[in-house]
């Protein structure tokens, strides 16, 4: 990319009569002509939708830096034209709850994705290598629920917590969401494409179930278990749905509950909003970041023979 910026600008110096658009013409269009019109038409599209997505962030990072006069005035513009920070100091310094909302949603979508990683790879592939009774009754069982709708199972889930006294709680949050079936399934298909061998040479070695599964699978599942936990984590982290029915103390409160407490009956402090929702994304983007290229060799996992 730098070679190419300096082939434009040595381009320019030495044809100054040009516009930029026209250099750009001279010296990229050879090389679209050589691409196939299907992956022209296709990077036009991904190109065209990052732009789209990118808008709205990029516009909600303007808002946290401006006041609310300058967000509700109706000027369309992406640059601050009163730059502040009072936004970040009022939620983290003049909000007594913005950190404990901050703490609470770290430690149940914490504590949720690890669950999630222990035992639907646990499940996963107990359903694809071991043989027992039932076992396709269970896989079966697994794959009607992940054809019911999670808000069906939502009165009954507040039923129960209700039942055995885990309303407004850290464990009414986590452990309803320690297991997925969905992604039970995806472990399943996972272990199912794995090599065999791997673990028959481990039984010759004298590894019981446990050990292989321990020393052998988990640690060569990465690619999998990295895209289960940043989808198990960006599920929990922005769950608003099961918190808003079983939390009602302030002090229990999630992020996504917390951010709801700006917006009142008559004004919304939008520049509050867009602050905290800047620090919302951070963890997600840092998850991301962290699994990405682990998240990749899953895309492109096929469980074939090294």
């Amino acid at each position: 990319m730098i070679g190419n910026w300096s082939v434009v600008i040595s381009f320019s110096l030495l044809t100054p009569g040009l516009s930029q658009l026209q250099i750009f013409t001279l010296l990229y269009l050879p090389m679209f002509r050589s691409l196939p019109l299907a992956k022209v038409l296709l990077y036009v599209l991904l190109t065209t939708y990052a732009v789209i997505t990118l808008i709205p962030f990029l516009w909600a990072l303007s808002a946290s830096f401006k006041p609310l006069s300058e967000i509700v005035s109706g000027t369309p513009n992406f640059l601050p034209q009163n730059f502040t920070l009072d936004n970040y100091r009022q939620i983290f310094l003049q909000e007594p709850l913005f950190l404990r909302w901050l703490f609470n949603s770290m430690v149940i979508a914490v504590s949720v994705t690890l669950l999630n990683l222990l035992f639907n790879s646990m499940a996963g592939y107990a359903l694809a290598r071991l043989s027992f009774v039932g076992k396709n009754f269970w896989f079966f069982l697994i794959l009607a629920v992940l054809a019911v709708p999670a808000q069906i199972t939502l009165i009954p889930t507040f039923l129960i917590l209700k039942a055995i006294g885990w309303l407004n709680s850290y464990q009414g949050m986590i452990v309803p969401s320690m297991v997925n079936a969905t992604f039970i399934f995806m472990m399943r298909q996972f272990f199912i494409n794995f090599p065999q061998e791997l673990e028959e040479a481990a039984q010759l070695d004298g590894l019981n179930t446990i050990g292989i599964f321990r020393y052998i699978i988990l640690p060569l599942a990465k690619p999998a278990l990295a895209a289960q936990a940043i989808f198990v984590f960006m599920g929990s982290w922005n769950n608003f749905l099961l918190p808003v029915v079983i939390l009602f103390e302030p002090e229990m409160f999630t992020l996504p509950l917390g951010l709801n407490t700006f917006k009142g009956q008559y004004i919304s402090y939008w520049n509050y909003i867009m602050a905290a929702s800047m620090v919302f994304t951070l963890p997600a983007l840092s998850i991301y970041a962290f699994f990405n290229r682990y998240f990749i060799q899953s895309a492109t996992f096929t469980g074939g023979k090294g």
